[in-house]
């Protein structure tokens, strides 16, 4: 396993997220990217492949993007809650109609009854977050937990999964993308990788991403290996590691997400799938994600 040692204070706590790091998540560049329409549309066709409706809660969820695309495409389906610790996100969350719970998720008790007026966001109904055992309401809890692009920032991942594990109902399942350390990106550039910097404290394979989940009373549904950025590898490849500030992070986002919506690049974007797909094949894509069902 392959961590940060010691983990920056500001990264560890979250505070970082909440302070200096809310610009770069509020940036035009990043907004504009995360509500595209493609931005999620590796996560949602994975999600709603094993998750078709039901109450849904997404741990840092930013700016509310994937949540809000849940609804958007699929209206009715699902009930959604966003949680996070940085404040500011949350608030353009909600004024995307997104419902949100603030704080840090291991103090959160979702089964309070009185936590579900912190939703700040209009609910067409209350939402079945109760624990999924040994708490008041047996049997309810939440169908799906999402963890996209969340685990490599924690200092206590575990504890992360143990405590989704106790919010799901029986059966519910757990989605965790992170970037993959055994990706193409990685083996080519190593410590030049943009990836590989302070905000993450964790770098999983598909091995000890696997092995967290089933040390959390998860099973393993599905492992999947997904995204490329060529454009991110030759860049990182010219800089020679030089560190990329949140502003360029964010404008190659707004470039690239741009750019997979021009339709006269579509032989282009066959090119690319399966270089993608071919990649994935390998365990060599950028992330690896997994669908985990509690036991």
């Amino acid at each position: 396993m392959v961590f940060a040692n010691p983990a920056p204070a500001g990264m560890a706590s979250g505070e970082f997220y909440d302070t200096e790091g809310a610009a770069y998540y509020l940036s035009p560049a990043k907004l504009e990217s995360d509500y595209a329409d493609v931005r999620f549309e590796r996560e949602l066709k994975l999600f709603r492949a094993f998750c078709p409706r039901g109450a849904v809660l997404d741990v840092g969820c930013g700016s509310g993007a994937f949540l809000f695309q849940l609804q958007k495409r699929w209206p009715g389906d699902y009930e959604t809650l966003g949680t996070d610790v940085s404040g500011a996100p949350l608030d353009y969350a909600e004024s995307r109609g997104v419902p949100v719970a603030r704080g840090n998720f291991l103090e959160q008790d979702f089964g309070e009854p009185g936590d579900l007026g912190k939703l700040s966001a209009p609910h067409p109904g209350p939402l079945p977050v109760g624990r999924g055992e040994g708490g008041r309401r047996p049997g309810e809890g939440f169908d799906a937990i999402t963890l996209w692009a969340v685990a490599e920032h924690l200092a206590e991942p575990k504890k992360f999964l143990t405590q989704a594990h106790a919010l799901l109902k029986p059966d519910g399942l757990c989605f965790v993308l992170v970037p993959n350390l055994r990706s193409l990106a990685v083996r080519l550039l190593g410590p030049k990788y943009r990836y590989v910097y302070p905000q993450h404290l964790n770098y999983f394979s598909a091995d000890t991403l696997s092995r967290l989940g089933e040390g959390s009373g998860f099973e393993i549904v599905a492992t999947r290996f997904t995204h490329f950025n060529p454009v991110v590898i030759w860049q990182d490849w010219r800089g020679g590691g030089r560190e990329v500030s949140n502003v360029e992070r964010g404008e190659l986002l707004k470039r690239t997400t741009a750019l997979k919506q021009k339709p006269w690049l579509k032989p282009v974007k066959w090119g690319y799938a399966l270089a993608e797909k071919s990649l994935a094949a390998l365990g060599l894509a950028d992330n690896v994600a997994l669908v985990l069902r509690k036991k």
